[in-house]
């Protein structure tokens, strides 16, 4: 799963380097999450899980505080998440996730971005099987091997457990997120590198220079939409 961690490694940048764009996003998922649960992360998982990632983007606590707080206020915004899917050049594969209180404006957009750049969406179901969700928590202070150890003292399963440039990163069933979260917090490691559900492809594919630019403005088409939160693919882009 090493290609996939530097993809995982573009992506967190790219998003790194568009502050207020990831924060407005954030904002949203953040006040949904609260609003359909309790607006306490320690008895709403869906929100606490949100928080945690907002920790790893280094998201402002005024910026969540303001979506808790919306959300206790008894906001009346209504959204619904959607999931699209899609083709790029060459057999690329795309999933799209969007949160959005107008339906038929998010379709209208993400097939819009998609045809301009040479792709086009396709069916419920005709992308979304060649991915599989996946927790990945990466961090520094630890290697893989006394991680390991922790981990099945624990008895906590994973996929696989990797180091890249100092970071151990841990890949394990959605459903394992805050066990591995409580395993490792255990061994003393409070910050995380990342620490996400991600869909990731079962397959990676690489594309010649012409098709790869065509693909990336694509991606940054879809990224760029107010409704989309996450945006998925099996392309190797280094």
């Amino acid at each position: 799963m090493g290609r996939k961690w530097n993809n995982i490694k573009e992506k967190k940048a790219s998003k790194d380097a568009n502050t207020s764009r990831i924060y407005a996003k954030f904002g949203r998922e953040i006040y949904v999450a609260a609003k359909q649960g309790e607006p306490d992360p320690e008895a709403n998982q869906a929100l606490k899980v949100v928080l945690e990632r907002a920790k790893t983007y280094n998201v402002p606590k005024a910026i969540i505080d303001r979506a808790i707080e919306k959300a206790k206020g008894g906001a009346e915004e209504n959204y619904d998440e959607l999931r699209y899917e899609g083709f790029g050049p060459n057999g690329s594969m795309i999933i799209v996730d969007a949160l959005t209180n107008n339906v038929n404006r998010t379709a209208s957009d993400v097939r819009a971005a998609f045809g301009k750049n040479g792709g086009n969406m396709g069916v419920s179901g005709s992308v979304a099987y060649m991915f599989d969700a996946t927790t990945v928590i990466g961090f520094e202070g630890k290697n893989a091997e006394d991680t390991l150890d922790l981990l099945l003292e624990a008895d906590v399963d994973v996929k696989d457990i990797l180091e890249e440039e100092d970071v151990t990163i841990i890949y394990a069933e959605p459903d394992q997120f805050h066990r591995v979260q409580e395993a490792v917090r255990g061994a003393g490691i409070e910050e995380f590198t990342i620490a996400e559900t991600l869909m990731l492809p079962q397959t990676e594919i690489a594309l010649d220079e012409e098709a790869q630019t065509q693909f990336e403005k694509m991606v940054d088409a879809l990224e760029d939409l107010e409704d989309v939160q996450q945006v998925y693919h099996n392309v190797d882009l280094n």
